[in-house]
């Protein structure tokens, strides 16, 4: 049965205990939101926040709370977590690392499908369009916003990052949307768009978006990093110095998921579809 709300393993650690294990890191993350995090550890934020923990000789213990409107307040900032796995840099409602990846949004096609790479591409105008809506106030993301400006609307259809969460994974349901013929072409933040292609039982193309900026400024690709409470700089720079030395680890942590992206990978001879 799904937990709800904050659950957090508190109290003595077990006295069998490995020696090397120091302390607690307490990991802020979403019991069902992959290919980010889940309750069974199978997301890559839950396997950096392994890595992350193993280098800190740190037990990792999760508060599960979804990430819907006040997550932040009623986790990190109400002390029951104290680190993010993947928030936006220059979010300022927490302490920032430096990022560790930049990924991109991406155009969602069947193999067999038309292949798009911009929105200023004259297909768009003709064909069933979906796009991610954001939080619970159903917030437009930067594709819907490119598309209103180029008055591509009615054949627009929205699918809200949060979803139904009695369901699995709600974040799948709008590349599911293209593979069963429901859109042609989907516009998917890249994490999402790149995992559950991999996972779809149709053949699926994921180009990313080009230019990585529309006019006059409206970016299509974003940095991702680790957030601590705002004042725990002896946190933030521990996980900057982890960073640094396991950006290798990382990469292809985020290679297995099939993470776009749009920066260069450290690790030799990473390469990402």
């Amino acid at each position: 049965m799904r937990r709800t709300g904050a659950q957090t393993l508190m109290g003595q650690a077990p006295p069998s205990r490995p020696p090397w294990l120091t302390h607690v890191l307490r990991v802020c993350s979403d019991p069902n939101n992959l290919p980010y995090s889940n309750e069974k550890g199978e997301g890559f934020e839950n396997r950096i926040a392994e890595l992350v923990a193993r280098e800190l000789k740190a037990e990792p213990r999760y508060t599960w709370w979804a990430q819907r409107r006040g997550y932040i307040r009623n986790t990190i900032r109400a002390g029951l977590c104290d680190v993010y796995i993947g928030m936006p840099s220059g979010l300022d409602m927490l302490l920032l690392t430096r990022p560790y990846y930049r990924s991109t949004y991406a155009f969602v096609t069947k193999r067999n499908g038309p292949r798009i790479a911009s929105f200023d591409d004259p297909k768009l105008k003709r064909l069933r369009i979906g796009v991610q809506i954001i939080g619970d106030d159903y917030a437009n993301a930067p594709p819907a916003a490119a598309l209103t400006h180029r008055g591509i609307v009615k054949n627009v259809r929205g699918y809200t990052v949060i979803g139904d969460y009695h369901d699995p994974n709600p974040p799948s349901r709008i590349v599911r949307a293209v593979a069963n013929g429901e859109v042609d072409v989907a516009v998917v933040w890249g994490p999402v768009a790149g995992y559950f292609a991999r996972k779809s039982p149709v053949a699926l193309r994921v180009v990313p978006v080009s230019p990585e900026v529309d006019v006059p400024y409206l970016p299509f690709v974003f940095d991702i990093a680790m957030g601590v409470r705002r004042g725990d700089n002896v946190l933030r720079d521990s996980l900057d110095a982890v960073i640094s030395r396991r950006q290798r680890d990382i990469d292809r942590i985020l290679a297995d998921y099939g993470v776009p992206r749009a920066d260069t990978p450290a690790a030799v001879g990473l390469v990402i579809h």
